[in-house]
């Protein structure tokens, strides 16, 4: 993720191809999908290879005319990741880029000094990791543990800063963008106290960026282990959710059996009634925090505009707050009551 911040140094003419001949220091983009996902992303995506480097300059012009300070890198390798999210139509790849900034303005509690090593004690203490194997769509599977959150160590927002790095580093690959994630979340040990920390306000923040503000596609969420108070966490949850997306939501309770259905025991660790070992985060977090000044290059390219603001944004403030404080006020006693 490389290359320019703003539109000045992009050809006034809309839609012509020659506009990378004026940008010598843009990286050229060179597919690494191999011929079996090139036709997947043909027939999934409506991606044509014939017609990719076309799309994107429709994408980056658009970006330009409609919101020329946004502050965003307009590489082709970064704007095909908000096609291919959106299926190569234009206009609602266009809207994903502009929630992908609204959302990283609106909550500097998160976006503020993000770099791996700033949520060192979120990886070690196994909060969140990825497993070192594909499923068999090609897949990764995220794998979130909040019972190793102990929340007067740090805040919850440390925990979906971690979340959030993971994805960005995810989806730097070109199979991820085509095949999507899978996220397992083990709810084991999770108490009402804990769980009060994810109020609607946090709720809808998180539901906003994986739904609405981030180029990643989520095919599956599998939830083990989870405890009675995870009807009132879900009451909570679901009125954020598209059909589609909770739809894609899975309950498996304490039943490994039907956690394989989903996720095949040959990727699973020990802990999940697996074959691969115990689970290990050490690589995952080893790769993550070398990526650090990659990051750090990649976030210099998101540049916060000093006069002025995209509109149509996704987070709307006001109404937002005022509707997760109305949400908030029943949600201990729905709880408590779950509980």
């Amino acid at each position: 993720m490389s290359g320019d911040s703003d539109c000045t140094r992009t050809s006034p003419s809309a839609g012509s191809l020659s506009d990378n001949e004026l940008l010598p220091d843009r990286p050229k983009y060179v597919c690494s999908l191999s011929p079996d996902l090139i036709t997947k992303a043909r027939e999934e995506l409506q991606e044509k290879p014939e017609w990719r480097l076309r799309d994107v300059q429709a994408l980056r012009d658009m970006v330009c005319k409609d919101y020329p300070s946004l502050g965003t890198c307009l590489d082709d390798a970064f704007l095909l990741r908000f096609l291919r999210a959106r299926k190569f139509d234009y206009d609602r790849a266009l809207q994903l880029l502009v929630n992908y900034h609204t959302c990283r303005r609106s909550w500097p509690e998160v976006f503020n000094n993000l770099k791996p090593s700033a949520i060192k004690p979120v990886l070690e203490s196994g909060f969140v990791t990825v497993l070192p194997r594909l499923d068999p769509e090609g897949r990764h599977v995220v794998c979130i543990r909040p019972d190793r959150w102990t929340p007067s160590n740090y805040p919850i927002t440390e925990n979906i800063r971690a979340i959030y790095l993971t994805l960005e580093k995810l989806i730097q690959s070109e199979e991820t963008q085509v095949n999507g994630i899978v996220i397992l979340a083990d709810y084991k040990g999770v108490s009402l106290s804990k769980a009060s920390h994810f109020g609607p306000f946090v709720a809808k923040k998180v539901i906003g960026i994986l739904q609405d503000g981030f180029p990643i596609r989520i095919k599956a969420v599998n939830i083990i282990n989870e405890p009675r108070i995870f009807k009132g966490i879900f009451a909570i949850i679901k009125p954020f959710l598209k059909e589609k997306i909770a739809n894609r939501f899975f309950l498996h309770g304490c039943d490994l059996n039907s956690l394989h259905q989903n996720i095949p025991p040959v990727i699973l660790p020990e802990e999940y009634g697996g074959t691969s070992g115990k689970l290990d985060i050490s690589a995952w977090n080893q790769l993550l925090l070398a990526s650090e000044e990659d990051f750090l290059h990649d976030f210099s390219q998101l540049v916060l505009p000093c006069d002025s603001s995209p509109h149509d944004m996704l987070v709307s403030g006001d109404a937002d707050e005022k509707q997760c404080d109305d949400s908030l006020r029943g949600m201990k006693p729905q709880l408590y009551y779950c509980y």
